[in-house]
């Protein structure tokens, strides 16, 4: 039996000028086929195949638009990308294999060799890898300033900056940088201000509105929020976001169709979900300070926070992750993560399932004592990243740690 497109059905293209970013996250960058599905179809294929010779030239010489091969145009990731730009109030997104992909691709596409860049300190240890290690290989030099420290920023400044690089909230102490002052700082030294929206997602932060020229995410978190895929995104102008895909189409970091696929089914419930994780954290937050066996806790929801003012006006809620230090040491700190028995401990964050891990020792285990200490990693940090579970069996089971913790206190341990 043959099967015919149904192209006789008229459709018409779906109008979302001034929606909301939850109508965006559900509506956003469908591409319907002729089969008329209504939810994203997928296009698990290598190639695209041409009517003639003629057209496979035009296609390939960029005269004729269309699909040539998944490693730098297939319809779903483009899907994903139409979706995640439409949300931050972009031009252009484009999605990479994961989020250090993307912050790999950003830098060798808009980036050259005797370029300097100035990173905040308080950004996921890897990242502070990346360039500290591999981009130093290729003449690209990084200065590492607090994130706060408006004097360490201004200071570091050099004639050859091309670009500030920052994470906020900051990973894992919640630090809020002042989006608006940092740009202007980055476009009075012509350089790019760059923002990895990871914590809070366009649903609670929107960079672009504070001067940020790009923005970055690692959709293995919250945009996924479910932990089942790796991938990464880069959004920004057309003109810059068409030298991160020239670099995407010659070295091939890409996201599979799949995994984008897996990402659009994410963003459909973003919204909600940040939500639940906010109310969560910040009940967690507070019910945290009141422990005994707990000396801090970070996490910008709190009116104690330094930064709480600012975070209230930059962004529409305080996100899912917090940390805390605990009394004692790394062997407080493990036997604390050790007794809980429903959380996970996974160094991943953005899940509906609450996650707890020990920064010391995974997500900024490679970092030199040095640059932990100067990051404020210590060996008593322990990390959250809150889950939408009853925020009441959270508690219970975080209990169990403060129970070896008290253990520790009485000396009965």
């Amino acid at each position: 039996m043959t099967y015919r497109r149904e192209e006789h059905v008229l459709i018409p293209e779906s109008d979302l000028e001034g929606m909301s970013v939850d109508t965006l996250a559900v509506r956003a960058g469908q591409i319907r086929t002729g089969q008329l599905e209504h939810s994203d179809a997928i296009f698990p294929t290598s190639s695209f195949v041409y009517g003639s010779a003629a057209q496979a030239a035009a296609r390939f010489g960029g005269e004729e638009p269309g699909n040539i091969y998944s490693r730098f145009t297939n319809p779903t990731v483009q899907a994903f990308e139409a979706r995640i730009a439409a949300m931050e109030g972009g031009e252009r997104a484009v999605a990479t294999s994961s989020g250090m992909a993307a912050i790999l691709a950003t830098c060798m596409a808009l980036l050259q060799s005797g370029d300097h860049v100035i990173c905040s300190r308080g950004v996921f240890g890897t990242t502070n890898v990346l360039f500290q290690k591999y981009l130093a290989k290729f003449g690209v030099k990084t200065s590492f300033v607090g994130l706060t420290d408006k004097a360490q920023w201004q200071s570091a400044v050099r004639p050859e900056t091309r670009m500030i690089f920052i994470e906020t909230p900051s990973n894992p102490l919640c630090e809020v940088a002042d989006m608006a002052a940092l740009a202007k700082l980055s476009h009075d030294n012509d350089a790019l201000f760059v923002v990895d929206n990871c914590f809070c997602t366009p649903v609670l932060q929107r960079p672009f509105e504070h001067g940020a020229d790009i923005i970055i995410h690692s959709a293995t978190k919250y945009l996924d929020g479910q932990g089942r895929c790796v991938g990464g995104v880069v959004v920004g102008p057309d003109k810059l976001m068409e030298e991160v895909y020239g670099f995407l189409r010659s070295a091939g970091p890409t996201m599979s169709p799949f995994n984008a696929w897996v990402f659009l089914k994410g963003l459909e419930t973003l919204p909600i979900r940040m939500r639940a994780h906010c109310d969560n954290a910040l009940e967690l937050a507070k019910w945290l300070k009141g422990q005994g066996t707990v000396d801090r806790v970070f996490y910008a929801g709190l009116p104690d926070h330094p930064q709480h003012d600012l975070a209230s006006r930059q962004q529409s809620g305080f996100g899912g992750v917090l940390s805390f230090t605990v009394k004692g040491g790394r062997e407080q700190a493990w036997a604390f993560i050790d007794a809980t028995r429903m959380i996970s401990i996974t160094a991943n964050l953005g899940d509906v399932k609450t996650t707890i891990t020990h920064p010391a020792t995974t997500t900024h285990g490679r970092l030199s004592p040095e640059d932990k200490e100067q990051a404020g990693i210590t060996e008593n940090l322990v990390r959250i990243s809150v889950g939408i579970e009853a925020v009441g069996d959270i508690k219970t089971d975080l209990q169990r740690g403060f129970e070896i913790l008290e253990n520790y206190r009485q000396g009965t341990v």
